[in-house]
């Protein structure tokens, strides 16, 4: 939960609140009900499920809990769209969400009206306590918006047609930088929020960190890099990758980033299309980040090295997501924006972490086992989601979000 509420006028809130809500119905609005039914593997989940799960909580968390009088729009759906709260009760088996032909989208997009009207009503009256949880609220739906991107780049992924999402515009000629390095600061260094705005409470509390001698590299890893990676037999030389690495490689017969055709085409938002050389890679997991890190003579940064190189950058610059339709990574560089960054650290506690009380307690305390730090935003991240503390993680295999690299090695 954030450690403290945004200090703003209720109507600021309010506008922030339903602009959030106005994009995620329009990034909606190009799916069919199929559309939005479908779910491609257990991790991603359905277009409307997302769009009813958002909703479920701040008819939950807000409504329920902070109107008096609150009735739900429907008492089943909870079942449905409640996603990992255990405090909340029993509910529907994540890896079966694309087996919920009913609500319909139409049914859904009533429920999120039915919710936006009584909050609407109840933004006045609310207590800080439910207006913070507003504000978790609408950060929590950020992260479905971009979760709702990659899930239909998955979606349509799966279909032999290989629909397109909307129109991508051609990819700027950009001449790619220089790789080079940037020697960083060494000693004692603070990490972690502030405390002076929202961040979720897995950024918290600041704390100091040692960082050893350390150079960071000025850009991303290109598709032009990643390919001469393939082309040099990155996929098949056991001694670049983590045990683990390797038998998922094998196992999975991974041969190159995720929606790649040896062709020199990729899946994209907008259809198949020509590999961008010159953008950032995306759609590669942990395993093939430090693989591909270690074959370029250098390693990934640590969580405390990207955020402490970041720390004077705008989180604001950088290509992410304004408005709806397809997006996609481009040679833009920055350090926010196009990709998450993978680290080498692990997602776990800072020093005195302590979720919060009750439900919303759950929302990243209890994920901190198995999963890696990304760090930046990506190009379907909403702009002003993130910040050079936020904490993006996955598991080391997982390559659906639009995740890269950028490479550190020691100074």
């Amino acid at each position: 939960m954030a450690t403290q509420a945004r200090s703003e006028p209720a109507s600021t809130l309010a506008s922030r609140l339903f602009a959030t809500r106005r994009l995620t119905l329009d990034l909606a609005a190009p799916l069919s009900d199929a559309d939005a039914t479908v779910q491609p593997f257990p991790d991603a989940s359905p277009a409307k499920w997302h769009l009813a799960h958002t909703s479920w909580f701040f008819e939950t968390f807000v409504l329920r809990d902070h109107l008096f009088g609150y009735t739900p729009f429907d008492e089943r759906w909870a079942f449905l769209f409640n996603s990992y709260y255990e405090a909340e009760g029993p509910r529907h088996d994540r890896p079966r969400r694309g087996m919920l032909s009913r609500p319909s989208l139409d049914e859904v997009r009533a429920y999120r009206a039915h919710v936006d009207e009584s909050l609407e009503r109840a933004l006045p009256s609310l207590s800080p306590a439910a207006l913070e949880l507003i504000e978790l609220g609408i950060n929590h739906e950020q992260q479905h918006q971009e979760l709702f991107l990659t899930d239909i780049l998955a979606t349509f992924a799966e279909n032999p047609l290989e629909p397109g999402y909307g129109e991508l515009s051609s990819p700027t000629c950009f001449a790619v930088e220089p790789l080079s390095w940037h020697r960083e600061r060494e000693g004692i260094v603070e990490i972690g929020a502030s405390g002076d705005s929202f961040a979720f409470d897995s950024e918290t509390p600041r704390h100091r960190v040692f960082l050893a001698p350390h150079e960071l590299a000025n850009r991303r890893v290109t598709n032009e890099e990643w390919r001469e990676f393939i082309e040099d037999g990155g996929y098949k030389t056991p001694t670049l990758w983590l045990s683990d690495g390797w038998a998922w490689v094998q196992q999975e017969r991974i041969e190159a980033p995720l929606y790649w055709k040896d062709d020199g085409t990729e899946f994209t938002l907008g259809g198949r299309r020509e590999i961008d050389w010159p953008a950032p890679v995306a759609h590669v997991s942990h395993y093939e980040a430090d693989a591909f890190a270690r074959w370029a003579g250098g390693r990934l940064p640590t969580e405390a090295e990207w955020e402490d190189f970041a720390a004077s950058a705008d989180p604001m610059i950088g290509n992410q997501l304004d408005e709806p339709g397809p997006v996609v990574p481009r040679a833009s560089g920055g350090m926010f924006g196009d990709v998450w960054e993978w680290t080498q650290s692990a997602y776990t506690s800072y020093p005195g972490f302590s979720p919060a009380a009750g439900a919303v307690g759950e929302y990243n305390g209890k994920f901190m086992s198995g999963q890696l730090v990304l760090k930046g935003a990506s190009c379907a991240t909403p702009r002003g989601h993130s910040r050079s503390s936020y904490r993006n993680f996955f598991a080391p295999a997982a390559r659906w979000q639009f995740t890269g690299v950028r490479l550190a090695r020691d100074g």
